[in-house]
């Protein structure tokens, strides 16, 4: 069993270094009396140090290392790099990942799929990676503030001879016993001018200032604890985060994505400069928005009965966005489309026009009944109208028509007219921007556009993240431990009386420079000048 009692009779725990009373060095076996002492948490027995039979040691002992966490912040930050390569799955214009980053970037593409780089940040493999740094900081401090903690908390006032002699910053002096006596007062008087607290013991001083500095560290590492924790909450609650967007045409009601509200665009509507506002050196033909503005209405869905209940009205301008409970809503986008078409029916054999009608490209109607009996059936509608070839099984290709997208970005009909004095009904093709005519041209009635109607559209970026206060209180809190820690500092000076001698270390967690100078002021000013040069140990 290890022996841990010092010679000044103190017991100490095991894995001491030093003694908690007198400093002294217990291991004699592996030290080097001409170096100064290992200070790192006063020589205190750390728990992964002393503690290494259960399995809980084990986890322990791992999580506890600082090279362990390196790693893993090392493996975070290489993932977080391949993670911007190639846009994120949520970035990409196609609900297909596997096929299009094959299609975009070849084989890396595929790879990056394959590899799962394609949603990193999700990944169960990036969250636990940031939950083991958090676990990581949090057993790392506490492994290491602890005995810190007790072991500043505790620190005695008479130390060993052996433990000043061997300080980085060290003189012994030879003063006699009836000087010591006001030579330690002068001491003690300077050094509390210089802000130090001054305790003593007898013939011994202890001057400490600055211990509060000792916490940055581990205040920092709160902070980053906090930070990580809402950063782990946004993806492990559902509806602390959300980072969506929505299109919502002008007088139209949508449901906000991933939420029990939904938003009416009352009006959307581009407010554009007069040319006399308009900078000097700016005015090149074009016209330059000035505001974008969506005036709208949100509402909640009650989920018993399924009413929608007014919540909140008024307008999203860019940077101004609407807000209600923990809901954002940001003008992000704003576009005008066509949302109808209005279209001329004309009698080819007696050359006039029969009737009018409007086609909504988002909802068209079956069957449209007109003048003087006429009947229009809608066959077929491709809103984002393409040809596809296909290989049939006689190995023969064919051209099939097909849409890309729900969306009219050129629209195709198959039309049936029927009307009194036709033998059968006419089949008539109309593609946006296609002229059609040697088709349709055995027809009687044929189908021509009169006019576009189009619609506002905006773009509304739905944000909720109930993380964000945490984030922001961990972001303030490492700030602050980073300030302690950088800008001041933990000095101690122990002086000692003994037999003829008088011994002086002082220790610093940094800026040793800064310390020699204020001992050699203080010990010029006690009328005792001494110098703490390292040549000088």
């Amino acid at each position: 069993m290890e022996n841990t009692k010092c010679e000044c009779g103190h017991n100490n725990p095991v894995g001491t270094v030093l003694c908690e009373h007198c400093g002294k060095p217990l291991d004699e076996r592996g030290d080097r009396p001409d170096q100064p002492l290992d200070m790192r948490y006063e020589g205190k027995a750390r728990r992964s140090q002393t503690k290494k039979a259960s399995l809980v040691d084990r986890v322990w002992n791992f999580f506890s290392s600082v090279k362990v966490a390196i790693w893993l912040i090392l493996i975070t930050l290489v993932l977080s790099a391949l993670g911007t390569v190639f846009p994120q799955k949520q970035f990409i214009p196609s609900n297909r990942p596997e096929v299009y980053y094959a299609q975009e970037y070849g084989f890396w593409g595929d790879l990056y799929y394959k590899l799962g780089l394609y949603d990193v940040y999700e990944s169960p493999v990036y969250i636990a990676l940031l939950a083991s740094i958090g676990i990581s900081l949090v057993i790392c401090s506490l492994d290491r503030v602890l005995p810190l903690y007790k072991a500043l908390k505790n620190q005695q006032v008479k130390k060993s001879p052996v433990f000043i002699a061997r300080q980085r910053v060290t003189r012994t002096e030879t003063v006699s016993s009836e000087e010591k006596e006001a030579l330690l007062d002068r001491l003690a008087e300077q050094l509390s001018r210089k802000y130090y607290n001054i305790r003593r013991d007898g013939d011994s001083i202890l001057a400490e200032k600055g211990r509060f500095s000792r916490w940055g560290p581990y205040i920092n590492h709160i902070g980053l604890i906090l930070f990580l924790f809402g950063v782990l909450l946004r993806h492990s609650i559902p509806g602390w985060y959300l980072d969506e967007t929505v299109f919502v045409r002008e007088g139209e009601t949508k449901k906000l994505p991933g939420l029990n509200y939904y938003i009416e665009n009352k009006k959307a509507s581009a407010e554009l400069y007069d040319s006399e506002e308009i900078p000097m050196g700016s005015k090149n033909g074009q016209n330059v928005v000035k505001k974008y503005e969506t005036q709208a209405v949100l509402y909640e869905k009650n989920k018993d009965t399924g009413e929608l209940k007014e919540v909140k009205k008024g307008s999203i301008i860019v940077n101004h966005p609407m807000k209600y409970d923990d809901v954002e809503l940001f003008q992000s986008d704003f576009s005008t489309e066509t949302r109808a078409i209005v279209l001329n029916v004309r009698d080819q054999k007696k050359d006039r026009i029969v009737d009018t009608f409007k086609v909504n490209l988002f909802d068209p109607k079956e069957e449209y009944r007109l003048k003087e009996g006429l009947k229009v059936t809608v066959l077929d509608y491709f809103p984002d109208f393409a040809l596809e070839n296909k290989r049939l099984e006689n190995g023969k290709k064919v051209s099939i028509p097909i849409t890309k997208s729900e969306y009219p970005n050129r629209p195709a009909f198959i039309f049936k007219v029927n009307a009194p004095g036709l033998k059968k009904p006419e089949k008539s093709w109309m593609i946006s921007g296609t002229n059609l005519d040697d088709v349709n041209k055995e027809n009687r009635f044929a189908m021509e556009l009169k006019t576009l109607k189009t619609v506002n559209v905006s773009g509304l970026m739905v944000r909720v993240d109930k993380s964000l206060p945490i984030i922001f209180l961990g972001g303030i809190i490492s700030m602050i431990g980073l300030v302690m820690g950088f800008f001041w500092h933990h000095r101690r000076v122990w002086v000692r009386w003994e037999e003829g001698t008088l011994y002086i270390g002082a220790h610093t967690n940094k800026n040793w420079f800064g310390l020699r100078r204020e001992l050699e002021d203080a010990s010029k000013k006690a009328e005792y000048p001494l110098s703490f040069s390292p040549e000088q140990r």
